[in-house]
């Protein structure tokens, strides 16, 4: 439970963290505009998407911390065998965070309107983000191998349940990453591809953040 609680507490650190950097706590009524326009209308100039998009991961969070609060009371329990964890998981993981660091690369690149560049780092986060899944599947055939099966134990269930969990919002991800590769390729709307861009970015990192703390949770137990 405490630990539960721990994992609550830094969600809600984050969340502030990230509500700070995109200035939806601010006062845009205290702001003072440029010169010759009127001060702030009172209205947050943070966009509806990452607004949006600040929502789905409190809603994805709320659903990793169920699944973690559930795995730390099922291992209690006499029937818990812990599974053993492949050495590949250590790579995907450095994986991982290669293609996070590739769309923070991206955003920069686009921030200097260099779409050349823009759009190799994409093909680069795109690329290693499936070899990320390509490695879990690997990894889960590995145990399979092993005698490790989703009805093996409840070890191998939680296993198998958490990292699946996290490669399907991995995929979800890959679709918006597509329509901003879609988007760098044709060279139009760079406001719209920086917009794009930001939103991936903080997605990946939540996400990269999100499997260090199931991978720790994992080795841990």
């Amino acid at each position: 439970m405490g630990v539960t609680i721990l994992f609550f507490t830094g969600l809600a650190v984050i969340a502030v963290w990230w509500l700070s950097t995109q200035r939806l706590t601010s006062k845009p009524w205290l702001e003072q505009g440029p010169a010759g326009e009127p001060t702030g209308t009172g209205v947050s100039s943070v966009p509806i998407a990452k607004v949006g998009l600040g929502v789905l991961l409190a809603a994805i969070g709320s659903l990793f911390a169920l699944f973690i609060s559930a795995y730390f009371m099922r291992m209690q329990l006499a029937d818990w065998r812990p599974v053993p964890k492949p050495t590949l998981l250590w790579i995907n993981t450095g994986v991982l965070m290669l293609s996070s660091a590739a769309l923070q690369w991206a955003q920069a690149m686009a921030d200097r309107d260099k779409v050349r560049s823009v759009r190799i780092a994409l093909l680069g986060a795109g690329a290693t983000a499936l070899l990320f899944i390509a490695g879990q599947v690997v990894a889960w055939r590995q145990l399979g191998d092993a005698g490790y099966f989703l009805t093996s134990n409840p070890a191998s269930s939680f296993f198998f349940l958490i990292t699946a969990l996290h490669g399907l919002h991995v995929l979800g991800g890959l679709a918006a990453l597509g329509r901003n590769i879609i988007r760098a390729w044709q060279g139009r709307d760079l406001p719209k591809l920086r917009l794009g861009l930001d939103l991936c970015s903080l997605y990946w990192d939540f996400l990269l953040l999100m499997w260090l703390v199931l991978f720790g949770l994992l080795l841990l137990s």
